[in-house]
């Protein structure tokens, strides 16, 4: 019997644009599912996930970081609430020093940032996994270190040099398994590279879907992101996945909706749409549910 267990750790929240957020989607339509504040902004969650398989401590995604000066948390509106990437980490007693892996889905900075931290005379950052292997897609590499000019905003160096300068990072080349009940696939509409990991979970897959559906109201097919650098290629890839995910029973661990942690969807005569949504402790303590392991 597996020991993996699995915990959603909130880093904060940052606000974005809506219209940004939800593309071509009219603000009438997505306004109704996902509310935005008098300057069209919308609060996001950074919803990273700790993996304990019981030999490694791994985490996938570790949103902005908290190096960042004032005038970059007030564009962003990254809050100064109790959630955070340490505190999270905390109430399982552990540490970033007991990381043993990072998997980074990308290296836009709302997923990478916690990546490094200042030393202790905060004159430079240093990788803030002491101990830690840093697994990001070769592709997304060489993308964010020679990046168009379209997303080079979303590319902040100082969240990924210094874990070079380590060497702390491995390049994932290849779909395919990374740990045992762990496997990547690649996706690369959103950005080149995006690692998507699977989790074989409690008899059942759980899919941390990053930027390829970062949240449920970004289910429908045109539904996407203005950031998505080949948004032709991301509507076959949600496609193709939502599809899979319907037939296969996954769990989508949502990293940027606020309202909803998890979901499983199912086709319709709309195309797929959301069937359950739920707290990962839910599916932790009803893992045994027919709905979850049907079809395995």
């Amino acid at each position: 019997m597996s020991v993996m267990k699995l915990y959603p750790i909130p880093t904060g929240t940052l606000k974005l644009d809506g219209g940004a957020m939800f593309g071509v989607v009219p603000k009438t339509l997505w306004s109704k599912t996902y509310p935005a504040d008098e300057n069209n902004l919308c609060t996001w969650a950074m919803r990273c996930l700790l993996v304990d398989t019981g030999t490694r401590k791994i985490v996938i995604d570790n949103g902005t970081g908290e190096y960042h000066d004032e005038k970059f948390c007030r564009l962003y509106g990254l809050n100064d609430g109790e959630d955070s990437l340490g505190k999270s980490l905390g109430k399982y007693g552990l540490t970033t020093d007991d990381i043993t892996d990072v998997i980074l889905t990308h290296l836009h900075f709302d997923h990478c940032g916690g990546s490094v931290k200042f030393n202790d005379d905060r004159s430079r950052l240093i990788p803030a996994f002491s101990n830690a292997t840093y697994w990001v897609g070769r592709n997304q590499w060489e993308n964010a270190n020679h990046p168009n000019k379209r997303e080079r905003a979303s590319f902040l160096k100082e969240t990924f040099t210094p874990v070079a300068e380590n060497s702390q990072f491995a390049f994932i080349e290849k779909e395919g398994e990374l740990f045992p009940d762990i496997t990547v696939r690649i996706f690369n509409g959103h950005t080149e590279g995006q690692v998507i990991p699977f989790i074989r979970y409690k008899n059942a897959t759980i899919v941390f879907v990053a930027d390829l559906i970062p949240s449920a109201a970004h289910i429908p097919l045109s539904w996407m992101l203005s950031f998505d650098m080949q948004p032709m290629v991301t509507l076959r890839e949600k496609e193709d996945f939502l599809n899979e995910a319907a037939d296969n029973h996954y769990i989508l661990f949502l990293e940027h909706d606020l309202y909803n942690e998890c979901c499983t969807v199912q086709r319709t005569e709309k195309g797929v749409r959301i069937k359950e949504r739920f707290e990962l402790q839910f599916f932790n303590h009803q893992g045994h549910s027919k709905d979850f392991t049907k079809g395995h």
